[in-house]
């Protein structure tokens, strides 16, 4: 009789088992990080759109922007009067975009657009605004949708539809972003 060495067959289905039950294990927790991650980049984003937002405002005679365009490049004719080209800008293109990202799909709502406008003051400015984002496939790049505005405010709806509200301004109803 030879002295063979190997696996047998019943060694190596063992083996494929235990690896199918780790995995099995494992994989849950790894889309369940990934949908914590993409929430929490989401929710980043919107902090700094409202960042942007208020510094906009603060150089844009107190009045925020309804053209989102116009916080990345607010020299830009249609946009502040005199401000100057070398000056910095509010936000990031990517942003501004409003190209999914992070598993999530953006919307921009401008609100009403304010009248009397200043001269110095950009023509298509606003007095409030809200930035939403909706999970692009629901359940597996995210779980809720989240939506800030002006005043600062971040809620979420737990079920990944869209926060409600209209005219630039979230619904009272929203579950607020603690």
């Amino acid at each position: 009789m030879k002295n063979q060495k190997g696996f047998t067959l019943i060694e190596l289905l063992i083996v494929v088992a235990i690896i199918g039950i780790i995995a099995a294990i494992a994989i849950p927790s790894l889309l369940r990080a990934r949908v914590s991650a993409n929430e929490s980049a989401t929710v980043g984003d919107i902090r700094t759109v409202i960042s942007a937002q208020a510094a906009y405002q603060s150089a844009n005679g107190g009045f925020y922007e309804s053209v989102f365009t116009c916080l990345t490049a607010p020299s830009n004719a249609a946009c502040i009067p005199s401000y100057p080209s070398a000056a910095p800008t509010f936000l990031d293109s990517q942003l501004t975009a409003l190209l999914s990202k992070s598993g999530y799909n953006r919307s921009w709502d401008p609100g009403l657009v304010v009248a009397p406008i200043p001269v110095t003051s950009s023509p298509t400015s606003t007095g409030t605004y809200a930035y939403h984002a909706t999970p692009a496939t629901p359940n597996q790049t995210g779980v809720r949708g989240f939506a800030g505005e002006a005043s600062g405010r971040i809620c979420f709806t737990p079920d990944s539809t869209p926060v409600p509200g209209a005219a630039g301004q979230l619904s009272p109803t929203c579950n607020d972003l603690r």
